[in-house]
C-alpha cells in the first residue's frame, strides 16, 4: 500500500475514506512509541512510492527486509501494549501501526486483526483500518474479501484486478458500515493511482 492509499483509507484522500474529517485527539500517552511508528511507516513507504512496474529485485529484497523487521518489532509492541491505538500513540501513529500490520506476514496479520478488532470495538482504532486488514487476511488465505480493498496484478499486461469479493450485491453496504465510500469510487481512485 502506498502513502496515497493509506491517506485514502485514513479519510484524507478523495474517495473511499471517511470524507476528510478531522482526526485530532488527545496527546498520545506514549509519544516515543508514536514517533517510532511514524519513522517506521516513512521507511515502509519510501520504496513503495516507486511505481510497481519499476521495482527491481533489489527493491523487492529491501521491502521484504523492511517488512520482516517491522513485523517483528510490531509483534513485540503488541505483546507489550496490545494494539497501539489512538489513546496510546495518537491517530497518525495508530495509522502507521495498521500500515505495518498490512505489510507483515499472514501469521502476524491474523493476530493483529484480533487486536485491531478489539481496539475498534473499544473506539480506539479506525474501523476503516479493520476493513483493509480483514480483506488482507482473507485474500492471503485465498478467500473472498468482504470490503473490496484488495487488488492484484496477474502480470498479463491487463492491469490490476479486484480480488474476489463475497456477496458483491451488498458490498457497498458493508463498506459504508465501516466508513468506506462506494466501491466504484474507490476502484476509480485505485486505478488512477496504479496507472
Amino acid at each position: 500500500m502506498t502513502q496515497w492509499e493509506a491517506q485514502e483509507a485514513d479519510g484524507r484522500g478523495s474517495a473511499g475514506g471517511a470524507g476528510g474529517r478531522e482526526r485530532k485527539g488527545p496527546r498520545p500517552r506514549d509519544p516515543r512509541l508514536a514517533a517510532e511508528l511514524l519513522r517506521r511507516m516513512a521507511e515502509d513507504q519510501r520504496l513503495r512510492q516507486i511505481p510497481y512496474d519499476r521495482w527491481t529485485e533489489e527493491t523487492r529484497d529491501e521491502l521484504r527486509r523492511i517488512d520482516r523487521e517491522n513485523a517483528a518489532w510490531l509483534k513485540a509492541v503488541t505483546e507489550a501494549h496490545g494494539w497501539p491505538g489512538r489513546s496510546l500513540v495518537g491517530h497518525e501513529a495508530a495509522t502507521a501501526a495498521w500500515l505495518l500490520a498490512l505489510h507483515a506476514g499472514p501469521a502476524f496479520q491474523i493476530r493483529a486483526l484480533e487486536l485491531l478488532t478489539d481496539a475498534v470495538v473499544a473506539g480506539d482504532a479506525d474501523p476503516v483500518h479493520l476493513a483493509y486488514l480483514t480483506d488482507r487476511c482473507l485474500t492471503s488465505r485465498g478467500e473472498p474479501q468482504r470490503y473490496g480493498t484488495q487488488y492484484y496484478d496477474p502480470g498479463d499486461g491487463g492491469g490490476i484486478r479486484l480480488c474476489p469479493v463475497s456477496d458483491p450485491a451488498n458490498l457497498d453496504a458493508r463498506r459504508a458500515a465501516l466508513g468506506l465510500g462506494p466501491q466504484a469510487e474507490y476502484d476509480a481512485s485505485i486505478r488512477r493511482g496504479a496507472g
